[in-house]
């Protein structure tokens, strides 16, 4: 049987994997709701989109769905988890938000509920997410294919345990926002050169996504960068700059604060 899914919450994830849904996963599911209190207006633009049911009260249909996907921030969490605590019986409950594992999930849901955790990234909204996942203790082999739909229709995946998740949030979750900083700043200084920002973004954005193309080939990315490097050369000047700036340390110490501050 094609399971039914309810969204709690409606931002860009949610409506990334709803999207997926929509163009790649309709012949695998049966209807999709949405519960989402604090915007109605957002609930009806997804309906027309994406022909979602609106909810208004999510006890009114929690007994129709299979699967239930928490949408919203870790700091709304616990009251959505006890205000549906009581209509829970048999449903997949899956987190998307940082830092809430599935342990926390089982603590606060009644025993025995399956749950699942996955933590995707932002080029969810392109199909092109790497989303690490896992599940707690009562998970049945239906709840992995129930899984297995809700990763597959925004990119690629990987199965992990809790504590790895918690451990590469900032790896695969994050990070896409420092190289975000990284293509802005190299945007601001062709500005600066006297390139027009529309060509200065499309010079950067080319130059990332065929760098990230390169990275596909299977070469690991010291070989990329000594291919792009003559020694004693204007790159490896470039490269000495960021060496003595500690550009490498910067980067460790951004994923140790990201994940200490998803993990709470």
């Amino acid at each position: 049987m094609k399971p039914s899914i309810l969204f709690i919450g409606a931002g860009r994830m949610a409506e990334a994997i709803i999207s997926g849904l929509h163009n790649k996963g309709q012949k695998q599911i049966n209807q999709i709701f949405v519960g989402n209190r604090s915007n109605s207006d957002k609930l009806k633009e997804l309906e027309d989109k994406y022909g979602i049911i609106p909810v208004n009260q999510l006890q009114d249909c929690i007994d129709q769905v299979d699967i239930i996907v928490l949408a919203m921030p870790p700091s709304e969490h616990e009251v959505v988890l006890e205000n549906i605590h009581p209509f829970i019986s048999n449903q997949f409950v899956v987190t998307i938000a940082a830092g809430m594992g599935p342990e926390s999930l089982e603590k606060r849901l009644p025993y025995g509920t399956a749950v699942g955790w996955i933590m995707p990234n932002t080029a969810a909204e392109v199909g092109r997410s790497i989303s690490l996942y896992t599940y707690g203790q009562f998970i049945k082999n239906e709840h992995k294919q129930q899984m297995e739909i809700l990763v597959n229709v925004i990119g690629d995946s990987q199965h992990c345990t809790e504590e790895e998740i918690h451990k590469l949030t900032a790896i695969t979750g994050s990070a896409p926002a420092f190289l975000y900083q990284f293509a802005e700043i190299l945007i601001s200084m062709t500005e600066d050169l006297g390139v027009e920002r529309k060509i200065a973004q499309k010079l950067v954005t080319e130059m990332v996504i065929g760098s990230a193309e390169m990275l596909k080939t299977g070469k690991l990315p010291m070989e990329l960068r000594d291919q792009v490097t003559t020694p004693g050369g204007a790159t490896a000047a470039g490269l000495e700059v960021l060496k003595k700036g500690n550009f490498d340390q910067l980067l460790k110490e951004a994923v140790i604060a990201t994940n200490k501050k998803a993990k709470g």
